[in-house]
């Protein structure tokens, strides 16, 4: 059988739902001693076990339960009076959610790109960072980032976007941040912000708006300037004030 961690990995990845159901303590006879694992993915499909029967049947509704709401529980068990199970021990389940990586799409490696992903590797984001110019990612001193080099128009479309995306878009220029803009702003997405002055954003809607590109409402659930307010001069403040914004809106 498939290790069940390689199993998570893969939900985590692929934007599945699920729930993790760990056994943490047992008393008594039971099916399965701590440590047992099983998933549960939100329309009852299973993978491991943690004993079967009876026990089992209520730890997948209780793990259905949990992925509706968000929030771990720990669940105790007495197998004789809850289920009937001859064993008669009891046990303690911890179900926990498992929820999709959050990917941050970083368009532009220049200096606040740059910063940002700096700033964001201890976060709990799958950072890629897509930029036209290969040699702009020589002198970075980090890892932990996966990149894309290509022109925007042919690479953007084949990223995989998912309502846990968010975009930031920091390029080279004032042209290349609209063309990005216009071509992300109808991708799925949970977060998408522009960097820029109040005049910049205000010249890009008007264009957007006037080329039937995307609508007022549309532009204006874009974060454009981006970033808390924090008055902030250099790359690094920038940055911070961008994920500042990025952690404010993940965790809602």
């Amino acid at each position: 059988m498939e290790p069940i961690y390689v199993k998570i990995l893969e939900i985590l990845r692929s934007g599945q739902v699920a729930a993790i159901c760990t056994v943490v303590a047992t008393r008594g006879s039971s099916p399965l001693k701590a440590g047992a694992k099983m998933i549960v993915w939100e329309d009852g499909r299973i993978f491991g076990t943690i004993g079967g029967g009876p026990l089992e049947k209520s730890t997948i509704d209780d793990a259905i339960r949990v992925i509706k709401k968000r929030t771990p529980e720990l669940i105790q068990h007495d197998l004789k009076a809850q289920h009937e199970m001859c064993c008669g021990g009891s046990m303690e389940i911890y179900i926990e959610p498992l929820m999709p990586l959050k990917k941050l799409f970083m368009f532009g490696g220049g200096h606040v790109g740059k910063a940002v992903v700096k700033h964001a590797l201890d976060l709990d984001f799958e950072i890629t960072v897509i930029d036209s110019r290969e040699e702009i990612f020589s002198d970075w001193p980090f890892t932990g980032y996966q990149t894309v080099v290509g022109d925007y128009p042919k690479v953007l479309p084949t990223l995989p976007y998912d309502d846990n995306t968010f975009i930031v878009i920091a390029t080279q220029d004032h042209p290349t941040d609209n063309e990005v803009l216009a071509l992300c702003i109808n991708k799925p997405h949970r977060y998408l912000g522009m960097i820029g002055s109040k005049n910049k954003v205000a010249t890009m809607k008007k264009n957007l708006i006037s080329e039937g590109i995307a609508t007022e409402e549309e532009l204006n659930r874009v974060d454009m300037p981006i970033g808390v307010e924090i008055h902030a001069i250099t790359a690094d403040e920038i940055a911070i004030s961008i994920v500042a914004k990025l952690i404010e809106e993940k965790n809602k």
